[in-house]
């Protein structure tokens, strides 16, 4: 959910612009905590997006675009952290300030938005994921069109909260439209359709449909290794869930462990 992009914008109102140096120098450092969150090291990007927030306070001010993508990725990186609380509060002020500077409309603001929106579900509060992530959606949805990257990821975030909520039957129908939608737009071997595959499969598996759940986990776990290589983290892990949903039915003549 990290933010990785940078906006070189100066917007000083009445004040000296930052030089393009400063701004670069911003820009590498936030590239520098991104790279550890894409790594797997939550703390040290929490440290980084601390440190690189201070500078970009004192030198852009609290309402440049370059700011406010700085402390969304703060807020991100103390989730991944394990440091809840402090990260949905930070969310909330982030979207909050968003809200007040760029718009509520912005696709800035709505990335906000939909991370708040998934950090709410992961920490299971179900009701005010399923609202912001439904509004997400369907902003996305008017400005994007249905197959927009971002609003397949906004509707698999609503999917997965209806999941969360005990609804798993809704949330496979949503997960299956937006997989067909996918799948017409990018292709089965895109990261979005394998994502929203691997998610049918999931609430396959939650309904007891297993060997449904099976195939689709397969499907997306070989379309994983064609996009990103057999020994990627995420194609192991589809293939362990392979493995997983085929191991929690049955065994039966006609069925075989999965490779």
């Amino acid at each position: 959910m990290t933010v990785v992009w940078w906006s070189r914008e100066a917007r000083g109102r009445g004040a000296e612009a930052p030089s393009r140096e400063d701004v670069a120098a911003l820009a590498r450092r936030n590239g520098d905590a991104a790279t550890h969150c894409a790594a797997g090291r939550p703390a040290e990007a929490v440290a980084g997006f601390e440190d690189v927030l201070a500078r970009c306070l004192g030198t852009l001010g609290a309402d440049h675009p370059g700011t406010l993508t700085v402390a969304g990725n703060l807020a991100t990186a103390c989730v991944g952290a394990g440091q809840w609380q402090r990260g949905l509060e930070l969310m909330a002020a982030n979207l909050s300030d968003r809200v007040r500077v760029l718009g509520e409309d912005d696709p800035r603001t709505l990335t906000a938005a939909d991370a708040l929106a998934t950090a709410y579900r992961l920490v299971g509060e179900v009701d005010e994921a399923l609202s912001l992530s439904g509004r997400v959606t369907a902003e996305r949805r008017r400005v994007l069109g249905a197959a927009h990257p971002d609003t397949l990821v906004s509707r698999m975030g609503m999917a997965l909260a209806r999941a969360e909520a005990g609804d798993v039957e809704s949330a496979l129908t949503l997960l299956g439209a937006a997989l067909q939608d996918a799948e017409r737009a990018w292709g089965a071997r895109h990261e979005h359709t394998i994502a929203l595959r691997a998610n049918v499969a999931g609430c396959l598996a939650s309904l007891g449909r297993t060997t449904q759940a099976v195939a689709t986990f397969r499907r997306a776990a070989d379309d994983a290794a064609a996009l990103l290589g057999p020994e990627h983290p995420e194609t192991v892990a589809l293939r362990e869930d392979t493995a997983a949903a085929f191991h929690s039915a049955p065994l039966t003549d006609s069925e075989a462990v999965p490779a």
